[in-house]
């Protein structure tokens, strides 16, 4: 049977991810976290005390970097030359690294067969910044998730507090209008909505709301519709 591909891109905050895995998880197909992988490339680079905005540095580091996904009891999981990462990717400081070092097209090159082998074998939900556009160019549902930016730090701001990492709500929203300028204006694959991307602005929505209408979408544009029970 032909696979079914979701692309959600959208700004950080948004709820893309949160969102992605959980309509994955009602439509009964794989979830794959991107930005898990840029983090944990940034995580080596940091490890490495290198420099994650020095392109030929980061490059150099590459061969010593094997990336693994698996899928297991608690979702997707991204090992690290064997090593499982879990929340160490999940800081704001890992935030920073992960932009800095995914604007380098080595980086991308690196890791965009993984995804497309990933798409290619099974039905997946991506999330991201540029799968709809770079990634997965010819996903059947394509969209772009945003919201507004006091919006978003909040959403991120309860996250990263609810996982023990202390920070304030002045300080996500600080790194989060930095990191969408970032991204925004980069050269290689800035964040911007496919052509042919629905835009879906959730400010103010909650989870089940924003799942309903990606599922809507979904069942629009392609019949499909989440298994019953």
């Amino acid at each position: 049977m032909k696979t079914l591909n979701i692309a959600l891109d959208g700004p950080g905050g948004a709820g893309k991810s949160t969102i992605a895995r959980a309509v994955a998880a009602r439509l009964g197909i794989v979830y794959v976290d991107t930005g898990a992988l840029y983090r944990t490339i940034g995580l080596y680079v940091r490890r490495q005390n290198v420099d994650p905005a020095d392109c030929a540095a980061v490059e150099a580091l590459l061969p010593g970097i094997s990336l693994e996904i698996k899928y297991e009891d608690d979702g997707q999981q991204v090992y690290l030359n064997g090593e499982r990462v879990g929340d160490a990717i999940r800081t704001p400081e890992m935030s920073h690294y992960a932009s800095s070092v995914s604007v380098h097209p080595p980086v991308r090159a690196f890791l965009l067969e993984t995804q497309r082998q990933i798409a290619r074998e099974n039905s997946t939900v991506m999330d991201g910044r540029d799968i709809g556009t770079v990634i997965l160019p010819d996903a059947e549902v394509k969209i772009f998730v945003t919201a507004s930016p006091e919006c978003r730090a909040e959403r991120r701001w309860r996250e990263l507090t609810a996982k023990g990492i202390e920070t304030t709500l002045e300080e996500v929203l600080a790194e989060m209008n930095e990191r969408d300028a970032r991204d925004a204006g980069r050269d290689i694959a800035p964040t911007a909505a496919a052509p042919d991307a629905l835009i879906f602005d959730n400010t103010g929505l909650d989870l089940e709301q924003s799942v309903a209408f990606v599922l809507g979408v979904v069942a629009g544009k392609t019949g499909i519709l989440p298994p019953r029970g």
